[in-house]
C-alpha cells in the first residue's frame, strides 16, 4: 500500500538545507520509486510562492501523479483556529496550523515536517491531537522526513 505522505514547506526547502539534505533526498527518492505519495495542499502552493526559485521549482522536476492536490477549506481554517484558541501554539503559527488541519481533514497517512519548533514536537503533537479529538476529528500521525526513510536490512 503507497503511503500518503503530507509534506509542508520546510520539507520542500529541506532538499536545499545542508543539515536536511541527505535525509529528505533519501524521502523524495521514495517518491521516484513510487513507494509513496506526496499530498501537498494549497497552503504549501502559497508558502512556496514567497522561496527562492530553486525551492520553488523542486515540485515541478515530478510527475504530477506524484502528488494529491488538496485545498485548504473553510473547515480547515476554522479546525486551525481552534489549535491557537486552545494555546497548542501562538496566533504567529497559523499557517503551521493550517497544514495540521489539512492534513488531519484529508486523513493522511503521516505529516512530514522539519519544523520542531511548531510541528513536529512532542508536546504540540499531542495539543495538536487533543484539539482533533475535542471537536470530533482523528488523530495525526506527525514525523519528520530522517523517520519516514525505509532502511534495507543490514
Amino acid at each position: 500500500m503507497i503511503r500518503r505522505i503530507y509534506i509542508d514547506t520546510s520539507v520542500v526547502g529541506g532538499f536545499f538545507d545542508r543539515v536536511f539534505e541527505a535525509d529528505t533526498k533519501a524521502l523524495f527518492e521514495r517518491l521516484e520509486n513510487r513507494e509513496v505519495i506526496f499530498v501537498i495542499s494549497s497552503v504549501l502552493e502559497q508558502e512556496l510562492k514567497n522561496a527562492p526559485r530553486r525551492v520553488r521549482e523542486l515540485l515541478d522536476k515530478y510527475d504530477n501523479d506524484c502528488f494529491e492536490h488538496v485545498l485548504l477549506t473553510h473547515e480547515a481554517i476554522k479546525l486551525a483556529d481552534y489549535y491557537i484558541a486552545e494555546k497548542v501554539v501562538g496566533k504567529t503559527c497559523v499557517e503551521d496550523c493550517r497544514h495540521i488541519a489539512v492534513a488531519t481533514l484529508n486523513k493522511v497517512d503521516v505529516l512530514a515536517s522539519w519544523n520542531f519548533k511548531h510541528i513536529v514536537n512532542l508536546d504540540r503533537i499531542k495539543g495538536y491531537n487533543g484539539v482533533n479529538m475535542k471537536y470530533g476529528y482523528a488523530t495525526i500521525e506527525i514525523r519528520n522526513p530522517k523517520e519516514l526513510i525505509r532502511y534495507e536490512h543490514e
